[in-house]
Order: structure tokens, then sequence, then C-alpha cells
């Protein structure tokens, strides 16, 4: 047991887990809880939580859309560094999991609150996630993690539980749950679980939940123009959209052409493999866009300079430290890059791909085509130069040759 806890507020979905873990908070520790339900876009209804907890005489109830700040304000500058993790994962768990330590942090305060609490497992990287997170803006908060503590490892153990302390089962919905343990948000969707536990087998088709596969897309492609200020998607075919809106949209499009869908196995931070799917629709279409973007509008060894920092960058986010003073140090330099990064990209949504067959900038274009062209470049361009360009960087290599002959 820790220290004596008089409130805590606890991150609750409403479902049977995060239910079971209020009651059980209450009961353990003798203490007051808090609810807080963030709605990030996972597509389903967050308000009634509100009934579900009061029925567990919970006074304090949070209930907040969430969803343009998760995307301006975490998906957005993630995506200006271009962040993928091993090469794949586009880290849609991830980045959900700052903000919604951020405003646990924030009602604790509100509420006068000592403690938080969190649903996430002993095994996964959530739980790392949501308590860096917390200490690193509470360092003197305490932190309740149920799966670490309790007796109740058992899906048997937590319905006996249940049906002690009145919490009430939906017996329909369980029967009808599906196989996968799944996570929503605006940006992404994963699976993990039931038969995807054997790498070598295939997902079940009816798995995916956003996108058609690409097989059974259209056969016609789609054509869009996604148009960019500051590194940042402003308006889809020249119309302003908000930050939620615009990925809310991207989806359903990728979605609709089988775009998006990835297996993996990663590497938790917690030292294990784990086999994933994700379904990342508007998220692919961005990364594909913002790349095209910058190809055109950033010099080169910025370019390839944030390129080599990435994947660390990418890294921070995964392991849970986005609060940290490294990954904002990093954003800082991420962002000022971007203040050229504006123009338009044509992409071609087909079959599960996403191409950039066109991209322009106005204002910030650093492609000149007087010197890139294969015709007379009127003398902006002279190619005798090259000679004396090869051959300096050439000699370390020929001063070695002669060492070795």
């Amino acid at each position: 047991m820790s220290d004596a806890v008089n409130k805590v507020v606890l991150a609750y979905s409403g479902g049977l887990d995060t239910s079971i873990i209020a009651k059980w908070l209450s009961e353990t520790y003798g203490c007051e809880v808090v609810t807080f339900t963030a709605d990030i876009g996972q597509g389903e209804e967050v308000e009634p939580a509100r009934a579900k907890a009061e029925a567990m005489g919970i006074k304090e109830i949070y209930i907040e859309d969430l969803r343009e700040e998760f995307v301006r304000d975490y998906v957005f500058p993630m995506f200006r560094a271009n962040a993928i993790y091993e090469g794949e994962y586009l880290l849609g768990t991830s980045i959900a999991r700052p903000l919604i330590a951020k405003r646990l942090i924030e009602i604790a305060n509100e509420t006068g609150a000592d403690a938080v609490s969190h649903g996430a497992t002993g095994k996964g990287n959530d739980q790392v996630r949501f308590e860096l997170g917390a200490y690193a803006l509470k360092p003197g908060v305490q932190v309740i993690a149920p799966w670490r503590e309790w007796d109740l490892n058992s899906r048997e153990s937590l319905m006996e539980y249940a049906a002690k302390h009145g919490i009430p089962i939906d017996y329909q919905k369980i029967k009808t749950k599906s196989p996968y343990s799944m996570d929503a948000n605006l940006l992404h969707i994963s699976y993990e679980g039931g038969v995807l536990e054997d790498p070598w087998t295939e997902a079940e088709d009816e798995m995916w939940r956003w996108s058609v596969s690409p097989e059974n897309a259209p056969d016609k492609a789609t054509y869009i123009e996604l148009t960019y200020e500051k590194g940042d998607p402003v308006a889809l075919d020249g119309k302003p959209l908000s930050p939620a809106t615009m990925l809310e949209t991207l989806n359903k499009m990728g979605g609709d052409n089988g775009i998006g869908r990835l297996d993996i196995v990663e590497n938790r931070y917690v030292g294990m493999k784990s086999r994933g799917c994700y379904e990342t629709p508007g998220g692919t279409i961005m990364m594909k866009a913002h790349r095209a973007i910058e190809s055109i509008t950033l010099d080169r060894e910025v370019a390839h300079l944030k390129d080599s920092l990435m994947p660390k960058y990418a890294e921070m986010i995964y392991n849970g430290y986005w609060w940290s003073p490294e990954r904002e140090m990093m954003q800082k330099m991420i962002d000022a890059s971007q203040a050229p990064v504006n123009g338009t990209v044509r992409l071609k949504l087909y079959k599960g791909s996403v191409s950039a067959v066109g991209r322009a900038s106005e204002s910030d274009s650093l492609f000149d085509e007087k010197i890139a062209t294969f015709e007379d470049d009127e003398g902006s361009y002279n190619q005798a130069d090259a000679e004396g360009f090869i051959k300096l960087n050439a000699l370390r290599l020929r001063i070695a040759a002669g060492r070795k002959s």
C-alpha cells in the first residue's frame, strides 16, 4: 500500500475495467474518486460515462472534448518532424498519452487531489507514458496503477468483483466484444492480442474497421490537394479546415481507398517484442504530403539534419518523454525549420497507396527550373565546375587507395 490518499483523479473510459478501478480505488484507499473522460476521437460516445460514474456515487466528473487540442498541439507538431518509430509506426497511441497526462494533472490541481490513476497494465508502454508525464508536470504526485497492485488478474476475477460490488455488466456486449485489445483516437486505431499474438498468422480482414482492403478499393484514383502553412496542413482542395476536421476528413478519404494499414512487430520500451496492427489513413496521407512540400522548400542540410534526428525524436514520443526537456528543445528546432514549409501538394490515392504527384510553393520554393533543366540553362550552371568539386571530394579516397597499392 502506498501513502495515504485523500482524492484521486482516474483516467476513466466508462468501460467495465475502469469502472472496477474506480470502485477498487475507493474501497482500497478509502479516498474520493474524480473521473476524467477525454474525447480524442475514439469514435465512441463519451457522455454515457457520466451516468456510469454517477451511479457509482462519484461527485466530480470531467468529460471533455479534446479533439482539436489533440491534433493541433500534439499530432501536428509530431508530423512536422516526420516522426516514425522503427521505420513504420506513426505513433498513434503514443502521442495521445501526454495530453491525457496533462489533463489528469491539471484536474488534480483544480480539485485538490493528491494522486492520479490509470488503467494501463504492467506489461505495456502506456503505464510508462502516463506516469513519466505525470511526474514531469507534478513531481510530488502519487500515481496509482491498479494492475500492478491488485490480485484481479483474470477476466473471471474482474467479473466476480463487479458482481459483488454492483457494477453493471453488459453481458451481451461482452459476448460480442472484439477478441482484440484496441485503442483508437483521431490519428489511428490499433489492434493487439487474439490471433495477432502469433506473428506468423495473418490478420483477419474483418478485423479492420477504418479501411477497405486495397483489393476492394475503388478502381479509379482519388486526387486531392493539401495546402500547408509553416508545416501544418490548413486546407483541403482549397477549403480551410480545423486540425481535427482535417484529420477526420483525411481518415475517411484514406480509408475509402484502402490506405494506412500496418502490421508490425515492435520493440516495447519495457523490453518485450509485441505484434500489433494499425490503421492510420489520414496520418499516412499527411506524412507523404509533408515530406513532399518539404522537398521543395527546405534547404538540403536542414532536411538531412532533421532526418538524422527524427529517429531519436520518435523514440522519445514512443517511450513517453513528450514532456522532457530534450523533446521540448528538439521541438523548437523542428518548428523553426518549418517557417518556409508553405505551399500545396497534389496527391493521388489509389488502392492502398498514396503518391505525391505535384508540389508547388509560390513564396518559398527552392526548386529553380533554370538550373535543374536538361535543356539549355542559358549559363545558369557551369558544368565544368563539377570537375574540381569531384576531385576535392575524391582526394581522401585517392590518398587511401594510393597507400594500399
